[in-house]
């Protein structure tokens, strides 16, 4: 349909087919696959080494294929496929000891900021204007 993104059209997105649309060497190592409102999904398959800076939206993996590490702040998981991690906005985050077969879908929604901050009470000392 003239001017509507093809993202909208969407309703299922086949792992198979996301992968396939990364580059087999060098380049990026995300694809956008799907755009709803807020929310944003990509596949995400970094190789040798996570790069990612902190992101201005809440998001969270669906980790597809492969084993590793999520580092968020202080903490370290372990993580397998299956698996659900969670980064608010503005959280440094990063995958280490990855296996080289290692995806994972990530979902961006909210506003910039994070729903956590788009929702905080008042500062203290005043009401909300």
């Amino acid at each position: 349909m003239a001017g509507q993104d093809v993202f909208d059209l969407a309703r299922h997105v086949a792992a198979s087919a996301a992968t396939a649309r990364l580059p087999r060497a060098g380049g990026k190592r995300f694809e956008t696959v799907f755009r709803h409102g807020s929310l944003q999904v990509e596949i995400f398959a970094p190789r040798g080494r996570d790069t990612q800076r902190p992101h201005d939206r809440d998001e969270v993996y669906v980790v597809l294929r492969g084993a590793g590490a999520f580092v968020n702040g202080t903490q370290r998981f372990a993580f397998r496929a299956g698996d659900v991690l969670f980064a608010a906005a503005g959280e440094v985050h990063w995958f280490e000891d990855f296996s080289e077969d290692f995806f994972t879908w990530v979902l961006f929604y909210g506003p910039e900021g994070g729903e956590k901050a788009a929702t905080a009470p008042p500062p203290a000392g005043g009401a909300a204007k």
